[in-house]
Order: C-alpha cells, then structure tokens, then sequence
C-alpha cells in the first residue's frame, strides 16, 4: 500500500513537472513575457528540486531502516510525523518489521538464557571446546568436580590431572572413558562422555563429566552386604545344629552313670569325648560369634540427624580413649577451626566412626617412637565440613591403601576387617564420603567429607 502511494506521489509530480515544462517551452516559443517564463522556469527548478528530495527522504529511510539490521541496531525508530501520507505508511512498514525483529530478538534472547540457566544448573558436568583446547562451555557442574572457578582452556587442567586433559583432547564422537584423578586429600572416579558437533565450520567437542565414585562405592558396599548375608546365613544353618547336638551329647555323657554296666563307658572314654565335645563347642561359639560380628555390616541403623557441637563430640571421644592412650603414650592433639564449628549428623554413629579410627592410629603406632597422633576438624574451600584423624605411623602400602576399605579385609592378626568398612557405610548413610592418603614411613590421614 505504501509503494502503491508512493508510486502514485512520484507520477503526479512528473506529470506536474512536464506540464511545466511543456507551458515553458510553449510560453518561449509563442509569447515574449519574459518574467512570465521566468516564473515558469523557477517553478520547473523547484519542482525539480522537491522530486529529488522526495526521492532522497525515501532512500535515507531505507538506507537507516537497512543499515540499522546490517549493524543489529533495533532500537531506531520510524514514528516521527510526516506530513505525508505515502512516508507516513513507509515509516509505519519499518516500524512494524522493526518491531518484529525486535521481539524475534528478544524470544530468542529469552531461550538462550533460559537454556543457559538448565545447563549452569544441571547436575552433571558439561563442557564445551575446540580442538586447540579453547573451550567455549563450562557449566557450574564441571568447575565444581574439576575444582575451579574458571576455565578457558583444557591445558590448565594439567595441574590438575594430566591424565584427563591428555583424555579429553583425544575423545572421539560417542567415546566414553573412565579416568580416576587422585588429589592430594581425595580421589575422583570420573565417567565421560562425548559427542562432536560443527557450529558455523567450528569443530567443537561437548563432554559429559560425572563423578561416579560416590555410585560405585554404593554399589560395592550393597554387594558386600549381599554375600555377607547368605554367607552369614548359610553358616549359622550349618553350626547351629552342631553346637545344639555337641550340648545334647555332653549332657547324654553325664548320665553315663546311669546306664547298665554293659553299656557304661569307661572313665577314658568319656574324658575323650568330653574334650573333643568341648572343643567342638568352643568353636562353634566362636564361628558363631564371628558370623554376629560381621552381620553388623547389614544392621546399621538410620541415622538420627541432629545438629551439635564437633568439640563436644571430640571430647567425649578424647575421654573414652584416654586410657588406651595413656597406657601406650600416644598424645593426641584435637584442633576445632572455627571452635563453634558445628555438624548436622548422628553423633553416637560419629562417635563410632571416630572411635574406629583413632583405635586403627593407635594401633598402627606400636613400633613407632615418637607417636602422634591428630584429630581436627575444619571448613573445606567448599564450605563442607571435614574430620581428619592423622598419625606419623609406618603408613599404609599403596596396594594395601586400595583395599583397607573392602570388608574382611585387614593386616592385622587380630583384626576382623569391619572396622573401616562399617565407617564408610555410615558415612554413606550421612551423604558424606571416607578416604585415605598415606605414604610408606609417613603415616596416614583418614579424611571424613560430609
């Protein structure tokens, strides 16, 4: 409608225009009024002048309208008044395609932050690069696993771990791999995933990173707790029988006499029967005391969270072992950082893990000659709490440090293998997690994260 006006403006001001000129021309070739001609000679300049700017208004326009979309500029506007009608449309043209670009803009804009807000948000690590490393995307996620605030480019991450930079840059499209990272107070199982993509003749690589130790560790103890029940099971169905029939012929052998004296046994006999008798019985007490001691692992009761003190907790702690280690010399020195510093826990299972642990350190200390032995509990770079228990023991063997957690696992003669496992459980149940570093002659530091 606008072009058709325009058009329409443009025909009539030529029509007007030749009219002009043909009464000038007419004027000059019949008559001599010369101020008549002259008259009619300015009126064909400015008639002449007002077409070009006519033409000029409308160029300008366009020319803003389009220089404003090459420059992405959409806050210009078309609404100023004009007089005409046929501009008065255009402008309103450009107005409106103005304001669709805008609000095409704006849904856009609304997307993009929306989707930026669901992948900043995710749980799991995303991260976005090019192959020369640059990367493009790092959600909060994966600055939280990799423990960093900012990341520009995969080769930081060396410091970090060599191994999963070197991983990274070499993943194809639809690979997954698994890569432990082993930090100075921690250890990462990481599972990852990834896909390729081109983006305006851009390679970029997008990888999935989660950390799954927290998963296995879940899975092992629930397999653990599996085999722990059919085996405890199957052995009490077997020595229960045994140790009912061994307390049935015993008490048969002291009414011997009361047999005919044919039938009696002699006095030798029944002391030989009573000792293998005895000994039978005294091991089926201890296989059965054994196998209640490993069904602890499947009967650990639901924490009772309650929100209290860590010193308190240290010191009922520091009181109960105070008199093992008095008897072998072992200080222990307790530190608090802050001193109010407070725990959202079970504290009779803390106790219980606590008491596990410092009984481990003190033990590992026998050979040792000067002893220490250190519990301390502070805030994390997260904000999470931790509990160290630390010793300058022997240490623990790098094959060894693997399994220390795995039931019925132990280097000790006398020990059952529970202890760690059954920590680690209850830390589980607290959302929290238990690990170890240690060196051989350097002792070891067991850290509680909650």
């Amino acid at each position: 409608m606008a072009y058709n006006r325009f058009r329409l403006m443009i025909i009539i001001r030529l029509l007007f225009l030749v009219g002009t000129l043909v009464l000038f021309i007419l004027l000059f070739m019949e008559t001599e009024q010369y101020i008549t001609m002259a008259l009619v000679a300015a009126a064909i300049v400015a008639q002449f002048i007002s077409l070009i700017r006519y033409l000029d208004r409308s160029n300008r326009q366009l020319a803003r309208f389009l220089d404003s979309i090459q420059h992405e500029d959409y806050t210009q506007t078309f609404e100023k008044a004009d007089g005409d009608a046929s501009f008065q449309e255009l402008n309103a043209a450009f107005k409106a395609v103005m304001d669709k670009i805008r609000q095409t803009r704006t849904e856009r804009e609304h997307q993009r932050r929306y989707l930026q807000t669901v992948i900043q948000h995710v749980g799991i690590g995303l991260i976005a690069f090019r192959p020369d490393g640059h990367v493009e995307l790092a959600n909060n996620a994966v600055r939280g696993i990799l423990r960093v605030h900012h990341l520009k480019n995969i080769h930081t991450l060396a410091s970090f771990s060599p191994e999963l930079v070197q991983t990274l840059l070499q993943m194809r499209s639809g690979e997954k791999k698994l890569v432990r990272v082993q930090l100075p107070e921690d250890q990462l199982q990481l599972a990852l995933a990834s896909t390729v993509f081109k983006q305006r003749d851009q390679l970029y690589t997008l990888v999935t990173i989660q950390d799954i130790r927290m998963e296995l560790e879940e899975k092992e103890m629930e397999a653990w707790q599996k085999l722990t029940r059919v085996l405890t099971h199957e052995i009490m169905n077997s020595v229960t029988p045994i140790a009912s029939l061994t307390s049935t012929v015993t008490r048969m052998l002291g009414e011997n006499d009361n047999v005919p004296q044919d039938l009696r046994l002699d006095e030798e006999t029944v002391a030989d029967i009573h000792a293998a008798l005895n000994s039978i019985q005294r091991r089926s007490e201890g296989l059965l005391h054994f196998v209640e001691t490993y069904r602890s692992l499947t009967r650990i009761p639901r924490p009772n969270f309650q929100i209290f003190n860590i010193h308190e907790l240290f010191d009922r702690v520091e009181r109960l072992l105070m008199p093992q280690l008095e008897e072998k010399s072992i200080p222990l020195g307790v530190e608090v950082v802050p001193p109010n510093l407070t725990l959202t826990a079970d504290p009779d299972l803390m106790e219980q893990v606590l008491l596990n642990l410092l009984l481990n350190a003190a033990q590992a200390l026998d050979s040792t000659a000067d002893p220490r032995i250190r519990l301390s509990a502070r805030l994390d770079a997260g904000g999470r709490v931790n509990i160290q228990v630390s010793d300058n023991g022997p240490g623990i063997l790098d094959e060894v440090m693997e399994k220390v957690f795995i039931p019925f696992f132990t280097t000790k003669p006398s020990g059952s293998g529970i202890g760690l496992s059954l920590s680690r459980q209850i830390m589980r149940l607290h959302g929290g997690t238990i690990s170890v570093r240690s060196r051989p002659n350097e002792g070891a530091i067991f850290t509680l994260r909650f």
